[in-house]
């Protein structure tokens, strides 16, 4: 297993339409293992294969254990995912996305879906998401399309500029510097 770098906005790929898997095998489960160590690593919840440079429908997800959530906690490995049903009910909500580093946005999704897909080994899977999990998926699958979640953004101002902990840390060492 490897941590790969993660592929940021302004990468072409990101922007592509990902092949379909047809082989499934152990390059397949490396890959896979990969992009579970790599989204783990910075830290993420769900990661796409072309955010890490493979242009293939493969996606991985992992909720953080939460005890009211039944979904939480599980591992999702699926190659070839499509949404086949979703809900019309919608909630907007803020996301981020490790290849849109620094930005965060308030996206509308569907709170349900359902997506069928292969697992690692190419047996045919079918998920049902809801809340989080779909968000998910939804966010996930719209990355295999070309799509990021600032696209999904209603206005300019619904997106946010944060500052992670560390970041926040050295600007503040920074002002602190020339103020002396």
């Amino acid at each position: 297993m490897a941590i790969r770098p993660v592929l940021t906005m302004e990468n072409p790929i990101l922007r592509q339409k990902a092949r379909k898997v047809n082989t499934f095998g152990p390059a397949l489960q490396r890959l896979v293992e990969d992009m579970l160590e790599t989204m783990r690593d910075e830290p993420g919840i769900g990661l796409a294969a072309n955010q890490i440079g493979m242009p293939q429908q493969v996606i991985v997800v992992e909720l953080p254990k939460d005890e009211e959530d039944p979904q939480s906690g599980r591992t999702f490995a699926v190659a070839n995912p499509k949404i086949v049903r979703a809900s019309r009910e919608q909630e907007e909500m803020e996301e981020g996305c490790l290849s849109v580093p620094g930005l965060v946005g308030d996206v509308w999704r569907s709170v349900e879906v359902t997506i069928t897909g292969q697992d690692v080994h190419g047996k045919r899977i079918r998920i049902k998401a809801r809340d989080l999990l779909a968000r998910v998926f939804q966010h996930e699958i719209d990355h295999l399309n070309g799509i990021l979640f600032i696209d999904r953004v209603e206005s300019p101002d619904k997106i946010r500029r944060i500052v992670r902990p560390e970041e926040a840390k050295a600007e503040e060492g920074q002002e602190e510097a020339a103020l002396i």
